[in-house]
């Protein structure tokens, strides 16, 4: 389990095609110093496997289903991407509960300087079918980071990022049209599947808990 708190920003040495799968290379300083051979670690939000461990870099085999599921298509040599250890158990637990199961990828639109203030509004186009996990003032995992809902219209979605985020993340290399790894709150995810197991008679919606503050 992650929390979405990026620790380090790592960059691709490479991709290397292995037939059927990828294995990709990434350099990495701090974090490679608490990695041992087959440990998990969340690159921009998928939890991966460390196969291979030198002082400066580590190495994950990537499915086809991977690659074609996450923004790791977008990918390339120095490309930079988030890099998240698991959660210790006796360790703080900050943002929130991240799996780094992907869900889908949304689009980067824009992240512009917000008038007056050193903070910037990331704006992402979300698939429709994963907009009705996605509330107001709720938490999305995008690249892996923990994030907080300021606004959705239709099927955009508008973050805060403050200045500490930016400088700690990969948020700055993204172009308009780049896909981004989403994960939405696992929570809201168990709670239409209680909904959709109630009896046919039941009013009770995922919207209605909503609207009731659930």
């Amino acid at each position: 389990m992650f929390t979405g708190i990026i620790e380090e920003v790592g960059h691709v040495t490479a991709i290397v095609d292995k037939g059927g799968t990828r294995r990709l290379i990434v350099s990495a300083t701090e974090i490679v110093k608490q990695l041992k051979r087959g440990d998990s670690i969340a690159v921009s939000g998928v939890c991966l496997t460390a196969v291979e461990i030198t002082p400066q870099s580590f190495s994950a085999d990537l499915a086809e289903e991977t690659w074609n599921r996450t923004s790791f298509s977008r990918i390339s040599p120095v490309t930079p991407v988030n890099l998240e250890l698991p959660t210790r158990a006796d360790g703080r637990f900050d943002g929130h509960i991240v799996q780094g199961h992907v869900d889908g990828t949304g689009t980067f639109v824009s992240l512009d300087r917000i008038p007056q203030s050193d903070d910037y509004w990331l704006r992402i186009e979300i698939p429709p079918e994963l907009a009705r996990y996605v509330i107001s003032k709720g938490s999305l995992s995008i690249e892996g980071i923990s994030l907080t809902i300021a606004r959705i219209d239709g099927t955009q979605v508008t973050a805060a990022i403050i200045p500490h985020t930016l400088e700690m993340t990969n948020l700055k290399s993204f172009m308009p049209g780049d896909p981004m790894n989403l994960e939405v709150d696992m929570i809201a995810k168990y709670v239409e599947r209680m909904l959709h197991g109630s009896s046919a008679s039941s009013s009770i919606t995922l919207e209605r808990l909503v609207s009731q503050g659930f």
